[in-house]
């Protein structure tokens, strides 16, 4: 049985074993937002557990937060490992186990500490998780709403889209735009995006909301944030009977960033650096 603490928000020793289960059940590996779901339906979180905020000034909720903990000492113990491009797998290590003592990891990993480092209750958030990542999505999050909308349009259309209007201004019932999506110069589909600047998560009612103002023109929906969405409102997009409707949280929006090489460059030497172009961003 597990306990939850504080508010009843699993402790990243609580989330140890539900991590690696949830790394099984994905086959062996899975990125942030995947690994993330999967412990949601393990340990059978509420939509307001996994709302929490870790503080008002940070992107992640508690969950999310507390989960970054639990691969740092996951990591650390040598059962789970990420590459470059933020996809965490089990080792052959992890592979062979079903269950870790959460107090031995935690032993384990702060005698790591001890020996080369600075003193675990020393370390901060910026330590472990402080990436690139973190600071495009300040960049993105600080951009003017214009701005945004541009950056999404040529965001689509470096990825096939013709015909991308930004129609934001327009007061449409919340959609910022539309294009047509081209499958192998055969088929094509008129789609409408909405674009979401914010650290928060995105429920279910805007995603009805979106939906009650694309059907009937056009074939396909598409949400993109820069925050994340609830599991209600992933749910709800793809609820039977309704029109889907894609969503690109700010995860993956920062991923096909860094694919296309819009305001990011990778360098690869002995191993991956990624630089941001802040000017870039700012200029757009």
């Amino acid at each position: 049985m597990i306990v939850l603490s504080e508010a009843n928000i699993p402790t990243y020793l609580d989330l140890m074993n539900p991590m690696i289960h949830a790394l099984k059940a994905l086959g062996g590996s899975g990125t942030i937002g995947e690994i993330t779901d999967k412990v949601a339906d393990i340990m059978e979180l509420t939509e307001e557990q996994l709302s929490v905020p870790h503080s008002p000034e940070r992107r992640r909720t508690k969950v999310e937060y507390r989960l970054a903990w639990t691969r740092t000492y996951l990591k650390g113990y040598g059962v789970i490992e990420n590459s470059s491009r933020g996809v965490w797998a089990l080792t052959s290590e992890g592979l062979q186990i079903d269950d870790v003592d959460p107090n031995e990891v935690r032993r384990h990993y702060r005698e790591q500490r001890r020996e080369t480092e600075a003193p675990i209750d020393q370390i901060t958030e910026e330590e472990i998780e402080r990436t690139w990542r973190d600071d495009l999505i300040d960049i993105l999050i600080e951009m003017s709403p214009d701005a945004f909308e541009r950056l999404t349009q040529r965001l689509l259309r470096e990825s096939g889209f013709i015909q991308v209007e930004v129609t934001g201004r327009s007061g449409d019932e919340g959609i910022d735009g539309k294009g047509i999506l081209r499958l192998g110069g055969l088929l094509s589909f008129h789609v409408m995006f909405q674009c979401k600047r914010f650290r928060g998560s995105v429920t279910p009612r805007y995603i009805r909301d979106f939906r009650g103002a694309m059907v009937g023109r056009a074939d396909k929906g598409l949400i993109i944030t820069t925050g994340t969405f609830t599991q209600a409102a992933i749910r709800e997009a793809k609820r039977d009977g309704a029109p889907a409707i894609d969503l690109i949280d700010g995860e993956m929006l920062m991923d096909k960033l860094k694919e296309l090489g819009l305001g990011v460059k990778t360098e690869i030497k002995h191993t991956e650096t990624v630089i941001i172009d802040t000017e870039w961003f700012r200029t757009r």
